[in-house]
């Protein structure tokens, strides 16, 4: 018992070397540990390569696979084929009509709320507003070279680029026609928002529009009793594919 008592003391602790004052910029000195750890981790990989290169030797190319039919290359890319078998056709034509239905629903919302900001919105001090033009008509050469739309206008030449806002001669003359105030930053700032968010509803109410139309295109294609006749016009992202219908008499 005192010889393991005496043998217990005479033990030292074993340090390990650490990186010495020269060799300090290259980083910590790797130890027995980080080793290990390091060849633990290549021989895992050598392994995985060693199996998949063993698989791949072994495997028939002509090997036939479910999945090679049940998939399709698209922009090229492997996708799933839609799995329509799994449903009946009546399954499939009431989800298209659901989907046709919240399609319809969504346009129609856009639409009132495109109408409710058009009531709203005059189209006045807008950068991208439509040009709107002013035509007269004049019965002879000489009346078109002579002719004065300020004097036709009854109104001042500097205002004749207004398209609103053109007080007559006369009002300016008895003072009536005040120069409207200049609005602040944040009214025209409100207003350019509502612009903008009438551009994207109409935009958006577009889109809707030919979803619908391709739906409903889809959907007349699925009657097995009536088939089109020819393509006229073919798809597009922005308008729905026009076939020619057989001519059909009505009672």
């Amino acid at each position: 018992m005192a010889s393991l008592r005496n043998a217990f003391k005479t033990q030292k602790t074993h340090r390990e070397r650490h990186q010495p004052e020269d060799r300090k910029e290259l980083g910590l000195l790797e130890k027995k540990k980080d080793y290990k750890l390091r060849a633990q981790d290549y021989n895992k990989k050598k392994k995985v390569l060693q199996k998949l290169r063993l698989k791949a030797l072994n495997k028939n190319p002509d090997e036939f696979h479910h999945h090679m039919i049940n998939s399709q290359m698209v922009e090229g890319v492997h996708r799933e084929k839609n799995k329509d078998e799994e449903l009946t056709e009546a399954q499939v034509k009431l989800l298209q009509n659901r989907d046709l239905t919240y399609i319809v629903q969504k346009r129609t919302i856009e639409q009132k709320k495109i109408e409710r900001l058009k009531s709203v919105l005059h189209m006045l001090d807008v950068d991208d507003k439509p040009s709107n033009s002013h035509t007269f008509f004049v019965d002879t050469e000489k009346e078109k070279q002579e002719f004065d739309p300020a004097k036709r206008l009854n109104t001042h030449p500097d205002l004749l680029d207004r398209t609103y806002n053109r007080p007559l001669l006369s009002d300016l003359e008895s003072g009536k026609a005040l120069p409207t105030a200049e609005l602040s930053s944040d009214t025209v700032k409100r207003r350019q928002k509502a612009y903008k968010e009438l551009k994207q509803r109409i935009e958006r109410e577009r889109q809707l529009g030919v979803v619908q139309a391709k739906m409903e295109v889809r959907k007349h294609m699925q009657n097995k009793k009536e088939k089109p006749v020819a393509l006229v016009k073919p798809e597009t992202k922005d308008s729905a594919p026009v076939y020619k219908w057989p001519k059909e008499r009505k009672r």
